[in-house]
């Protein structure tokens, strides 16, 4: 380019323009990606924790302990507390 900072060449400026395009249509891509990357890991961990929980419920069922029973009253969810007070 001129380093006069006269009249800049129209056809570096149009394949400047080209690269700069191309370079933010492969970050949105990679973005793009990672970002459904990230979603479907959150949706795995979601789905995990929901079977953990399911699955401490059971034991918890076969060891004879009642939700509202546990020593973490704290820890329980409003309704819980309301049916264990009753």
């Amino acid at each position: 380019m001129d380093k006069s900072g006269g009249d800049t060449d129209p056809k570096s400026a149009q394949d400047l323009t080209a690269v700069v395009q191309t370079l933010l249509q492969q970050m949105q891509d990679k973005f793009q990606t990672m970002s459904d990357q990230i979603i479907g890991r959150i949706d795995e961990m979601s789905t995990r924790i929901d079977d953990l929980e399911k699955n401490i419920a059971d034991l918890m069922t076969q060891a004879g302990v009642e939700e509202g029973d546990s020593s973490e009253g704290e820890g329980a969810k409003p309704e819980e507390k309301e049916t264990a007070a009753s």
